[in-house]
C-alpha cells in the first residue's frame, strides 16, 4: 500500500486532463470563441422572457409578423440556463461555460475509449481527431448540451451491453432533462432502438447468447417505454416527438440553411480524415463489427453526410468503434518491430496515466480563466468584423421606424442587441418561419422575380443586409432606395419616401464601403 502511494503521480496531468486543457484553451483563444453564430442572441432573450414571465412562449416574440406565428420553443430549458449565465457573467461567462462543456465531452470520451479497452495512444489519437472534426459545429448554443447527453447516454447503454453494469435507471430522468433542453433527445430513443434491435438479432441468430440477450432485450424494451413516457413531459406534449422529423424533412430548410447542408469537402474539413480512416480501418480489420456497432456506424455516418451539423455526433459515436478496430489490427500485426515499439510506448503511457490522481490541472486552468474573467482582462463579444454591431448601434441611435428586411444572422443579432424596440423579418429560427416565409425571404435576398412585391406585402420601410451581397449591389443602382449607412459588414437602406426624407437628407452622400476579398474572408 505504501509503495503504491509513493508511485502515484499526484501533480502530473493525465492524458484526459491534457485533452481537456487543449480543447478548453483552443476554444478560448480561437477567432470566433463560439460566437461566430449569432443565434445565441435569440436564445438568451427567449430565456430571459421565460424567467421574467414564468411561461414558455407558444407564439413568436421577436418578429413583427401579425398575427404572431406559432413557435415550438423546444429548447426552453437550455435558453433559461443560457440566460442565467448571461445575466450573471455576460457573453464572456457564456463562452467559458460552453467551452467547459465542450472540453469535458472529449475528456469523457477518452475515458470511455479506455474503459472500452482501447489502448491509450490509439484512444488519444482518435479523440484528437474527433475533436478536430467536430470544430465545424462548436457554437454557444443548446446543441452542445445535447452532445454531452448523447455521450452519457451512449456510455450507459454500452456499459450495460458489454460490461454487465446496469445504470439504465438513469435514462428516464435524463430523458426528462434532455427533451426540454434540445430536439436532439430523439437520438436517445434511436440509441435504445439500436441496442434493442441488436439484442433481438442475438436472440434469433446466436444460440449461445440467447438467454443473456433475451434478458437484456426485455430490460431495454422496458426502459424504452419509460423514456418514451418521460419524453412526453414537456410543454408541447406528444407533439415534441414529431418536431425533429418535421424539421429534418423540411426541404426548404434542409436545402438552403448552411448548417443543414451536406459537408463541403472542397473546404478544409478534418471530418474527411476521420471518415477515410473509418473506411480504411473497417476494410482492413479481420474482425467484423457486431450488429449494434454496424447499425450505429451506418446511422451516424449517414447523418453526418446528410448534414454537417451532425458531424460532432458522428465523431463521438464512431470513436470507440474505430478505436477498438484499430487495436484489433495492431494485435494482428504485433510481431512487427515498429508495432512492438508502439505497443510498448502505449503500455508505458497507460501505466503512468493510471497513476495520475485527481484533476488538478483542469481545475487550475478553469480557475485561472475565471479569475482573469472577473478582473475584466478576459472578455468576449460578437466580432464587429462579422456581425452588424456598429450598424445596429446606428439604427438605435437614429431610431429608424417601420418594418425591416434583414438576413437571418443579422436578425439573431438584432434580437440580442435591440429587442424589444426592434423586431425582425427573419432570424435563425427557420423551423418557426415555415416554407412560405422562407421562400419570401429568399425571393428578396436573391432578387428573384417578384421580389419587390414581397417588400410591399410586408410593408418594408428599411433594409439591413450584407455589404458584400447581390441585394446590396442591386439596391445601390435603384432610386427608390437610399443608402444611409455602410461599413464592411452591413449596408442600411431606407425607402425613398417623404416619411424618410429627414433621414435621407441627414446622410446624403453615404458611399458604399468596398469589401476586399481578404476582408470578406476575415
Amino acid at each position: 500500500m505504501t509503495s503504491n502511494k509513493i508511485g502515484n503521480y499526484w501533480f502530473l496531468p493525465s492524458i484526459g486532463d491534457v485533452i481537456f486543457i487543449i480543447v478548453f484553451v483552443f476554444i478560448l483563444t480561437s477567432k470566433d470563441n463560439l460566437l461566430g453564430d449569432a443565434d445565441i442572441g435569440y436564445h438568451i432573450r427567449a430565456g430571459e422572457y421565460i424567467m421574467d414571465n414564468f411561461t414558455v412562449p407558444a407564439h413568436d416574440l421577436f418578429s413583427y409578423t401579425t398575427p404572431p406565428l406559432m413557435w415550438t420553443a423546444h429548447e426552453w430549458l437550455s435558453e433559461v440556463i443560457l440566460a442565467l449565465v448571461h445575466r450573471a457573467f455576460g457573453l464572456t461567462g457564456l463562452v467559458v461555460f460552453m467551452a467547459f462543456i465542450i472540453a469535458s465531452v472529449y475528456a469523457i470520451l477518452l475515458k470511455f475509449l479506455r474503459v472500452s479497452g482501447v489502448s491509450i495512444v490509439v484512444a488519444a489519437c482518435i479523440v484528437a481527431l474527433a475533436a478536430g472534426a467536430s470544430i465545424i459545429h462548436w457554437h454557444a448554443r443548446p446543441h452542445i448540451f445535447s452532445l454531452m447527453l448523447t455521450l452519457i447516454w451512449y456510455i450507459i447503454l454500452d456499459t450495460y451491453q458489454y460490461r454487465q453494469k446496469n445504470y439504465l435507471y438513469v435514462l428516464p430522468p435524463l430523458m426528462l432533462l434532455w427533451v426540454n433542453l434540445h430536439g436532439g433527445f430523439i437520438a436517445g430513443l434511436m440509441f435504445l432502438a439500436v441496442y434493442i434491435t441488436g439484442n433481438f438479432l442475438k436472440v434469433f441468430f446466436r444460440k449461445g447468447e440467447r438467454r443473456d440477450a433475451s434478458d437484456r432485450l426485455k430490460t431495454l424494451l422496458l426502459f424504452f417505454f419509460l423514456c418514451l413516457l418521460a419524453s412526453l413531459l414537456n410543454p408541447q406534449g406528444y407533439k415534441i416527438l414529431l418536431f425533429p422529423f418535421k424539421l429534418a424533412t423540411n426541404r426548404v430548410i434542409i436545402d438552403n440553411v448552411s448548417e443543414w447542408l451536406s459537408p463541403n469537402f472542397h473546404e478544409s474539413l478534418r471530418f474527411e480524415y476521420m471518415l477515410l480512416l473509418m473506411i480504411l480501418i473497417f476494410g482492413a480489420s479481420m474482425k467484423r463489427l457486431n450488429a449494434i456497432e454496424a447499425m450505429l456506424a451506418l446511422i451516424f455516418t449517414h447523418m453526418s453526410l446528410f448534414s454537417a451539423r451532425y458531424i460532432p455526433l458522428y465523431a463521438v459515436v464512431l470513436s470507440p468503434i474505430i478505436g477498438k478496430q484499430v487495436d484489433r489490427i495492431i494485435q494482428e500485426i504485433k510481431e512487427r518491430k515498429l508495432i512492438e515499439r508502439v505497443i510498448l510506448i502505449s503500455q508505458r503511457a497507460a501505466n503512468i496515466d493510471s497513476r495520475t490522481k485527481l484533476h488538478l490541472w483542469p481545475v487550475f486552468t478553469v480557475a485561472i480563466v475565471v479569475i482573469i474573467g472577473f478582473t475584466g482582462k478576459l472578455g468576449y463579444s460578437f466580432d464587429k468584423k462579422t456581425m452588424p454591431v456598429d450598424a445596429v448601434n446606428f439604427i438605435k441611435r437614429e431610431k429608424i421606424a417601420g418594418n425591416v428586411f434583414n438576413n437571418d444572422v443579422f436578425g439573431s443579432y438584432i434580437i440580442y442587441s435591440a429587442w424589444p424596440e426592434y423586431r425582425v423579418f427573419f432570424d435563425g429560427r427557420s423551423d418557426m418561419y415555415g416554407k412560405e416565409r422562407m421562400k419570401d425571404y429568399f425571393k428578396i435576398s436573391r432578387i428573384e422575380t417578384g421580389w419587390d412585391e414581397i417588400l410591399k406585402k410586408y410593408n418594408i420601410n428599411w433594409i439591413i443586409f450584407n455589404t458584400k451581397s447581390a441585394l446590396s449591389n442591386f439596391l445601390l443602382q435603384r432610386g427608390d432606395w437610399k443608402l444611409i449607412y455602410s461599413d464592411k459588414v452591413a449596408n442600411i437602406f431606407v425607402k425613398n419616401t417623404l416619411e424618410n426624407k429627414s433621414l435621407i437628407n441627414k446622410y446624403p452622400d453615404v458611399k458604399p464601403v468596398k469589401v476586399e476579398e481578404k476582408d470578406d474572408k476575415e
